[in-house]
């Protein structure tokens, strides 16, 4: 028993550690670097402003607030494809705030070839994943995992009623956060989402630029990757379109580790 509640303190102090919300950066010329971009985007010179998010993104500073600023500057320079594509992978990093999922809906607005997905059971079921970072979810999951068995090792000594309804909401509510973590994390590493970055580019029927021309995408579409093969990628839409791309038309969503 006192390893778990060992193992439980450990783990929660450990999410507290993981994943801050908030930008942190970690040198004075990160700060400065950031501080200029973000007047650079005040004072309407767009792409130094992307020149310098793009510089702390490279210097492995992923923060949501960086992809969030880099796409409103690639909005303001009618870069569709890469605006979306930096709205989406600042989502992932804070799914719930407001002004961002505003921006997202309105730039998805202004794409030509919008197909919306359709919600699966899970989905459905674990409404509250699209809303909540894996981060948050780490650190809810190891909140309750140290309360469930706080409240089980005072019931070894106090055998009040309460305590046996406390411990069953505990555990309920434990699976329920553990359950939701683990969806979570396969979401993200299952995530094979990619943004038509082109204004325009020709789907085909195979990995040659000779084939058959099925129909066209245009910047800002959301598609499925579903595989590459010598420099072409095969995607896919929600309503069941496919074909093949050149895979420099396209970029993930999840930047792979």
């Amino acid at each position: 028993m006192k390893r778990f509640i060992c193992l439980s303190i450990l783990i929660y102090f450990i999410a507290c550690f993981l994943g801050p919300d908030i930008t942190a950066f970690q040198s004075g010329e990160s700060e400065e670097l950031f501080f200029s971009s973000n007047q650079a985007y005040k004072q309407g010179r767009f792409q130094e402003a992307i020149d310098g998010y793009e510089q702390l993104l490279r210097s492995d500073h992923k923060y949501g607030t960086l992809y969030y600023n880099l796409g409103n500057a690639y909005f303001r320079l009618d870069q569709l494809g890469r605006a979306i594509l930096n709205y989406e992978r600042a989502r992932l990093l804070m799914p719930g705030d407001a002004d961002l999922n505003f921006n997202i809906n309105y730039a998805r607005d202004k794409t030509l070839d919008a197909v919306s997905e359709s919600p699966n059971l899970v989905s459905m079921t674990f409404f509250w994943l699209k809303d909540l970072s894996l981060d948050k979810l780490l650190k809810i999951f190891a909140f309750l995992n140290l309360l469930f068995w706080t409240v089980l090792l005072i019931r070894l000594f106090f055998k009040f009623e309460f305590t046996y309804y406390a411990s069953i909401v505990s555990l309920i509510l434990w699976i329920i956060a553990g359950t939701s973590f683990g969806l979570k994390y396969y979401q993200l590493n299952t995530d094979n989402r990619a943004v038509i970055l082109k204004q325009e580019v020709k789907i085909l029927a195979g990995p040659d630029i000779n084939d058959t021309v099925l129909f066209n995408l245009h910047a800002g579409t959301i598609v499925h990757r579903e595989r590459s093969e010598d420099g072409w990628s095969l995607i896919s839409l929600p309503d069941k379109k496919r074909g093949w791309v050149r895979a420099e038309a396209i970029e993930s969503v999840v930047i792979k580790k």
